[in-house]
């Protein structure tokens, strides 16, 4: 599935949160939308989840537009996964995905679940209330709801945040392998600059709502002569004149 946005922009009353930003990702492709907090990524994903309306700009989704006509249909495609967003506290885990399950029309929900229960390990908390989970286990919990409708599209924000070593490796590859099997197109927000280079084809770097520079891993870091993508991003986060 392929995602194509145009021109975007949006503001709050006279604040100017994304500013006529343009880019692309393309079928089973994964792109890193990075820059420093505040920067508009959040307000930028809002958008291209059709949470938020733009001030103006186009997004499309296989060449199809996402406006009110449309929203609904193509929502059913894409999916979700952040661990700063709370799933519900008093419910299992196997609750919430029966919830989810439900919310999504899944129709072979009993084992769409045991399958995601299965692949992300959930067995050992999966009848505990979510709110008593550990962050780590939140975040399995979490990426297993956004992949209970089998999306097209995935956004993923900071998806192996407060996860130890292990099992962010753990979910990095499971994402690779996903995507890969899936031919899944995916949007990863990170300040994770080595989960960056590992997941995605391309990067946009966005600075006070512009994009201020795009292109692959490498290219990148050549272009900025810094010896890895850590550096360029602190690089372009710190310096007065990308704008210029």
């Amino acid at each position: 599935m392929k995602l194509e946005v145009k021109r975007l922009i949006k503001k709050f009353n006279s604040t100017v949160a994304v500013d006529n930003i343009s880019f692309e990702i393309k079928k089973n492709e994964t792109l890193g939308l990075l820059g420093p907090n505040g920067c508009g990524k959040t307000t930028s994903i809002g958008m291209m989840l059709g949470l938020i309306t733009p001030t103006s700009g186009e997004i499309f989704i296989d060449g199809i537009e996402l406006n009110s006509k449309n929203r609904i249909k193509l929502l059913s495609l894409m999916n979700f996964a952040s661990p700063y967003i709370e799933l519900p506290k008093k419910l299992t885990v196997r609750q919430n995905l029966e919830v989810y399950a439900r919310l999504y029309g899944i129709t072979k929900k009993e084992e769409r679940i045991e399958e995601l229960v299965e692949d992300l390990n959930l067995n050992n908390f999966l009848y505990k209330k979510t709110g008593e989970l550990s962050s780590g286990q939140k975040n399995r919990v979490s990426l297993a709801k956004s992949l209970i409708n089998k999306p097209k599209l995935l956004f993923l924000d900071e998806p192996t945040a407060s996860l130890d070593p292990d099992v962010g490796d753990f979910v990095r590859e499971y994402l690779e392998k996903y995507k890969n099997k899936n031919e899944l197109t995916m949007l990863l927000a990170s300040h994770n600059m080595k989960e960056v280079e590992r997941l995605c084809n391309n990067i946009v770097m966005m600075k006070q709502g512009k994009i201020v520079d795009e292109g692959t891993c490498a290219e990148l870091i050549t272009k900025h002569g810094r010896r890895n993508l850590e550096d360029t991003f602190l690089k372009i986060a710190r310096s007065k004149n990308e704008l210029e």
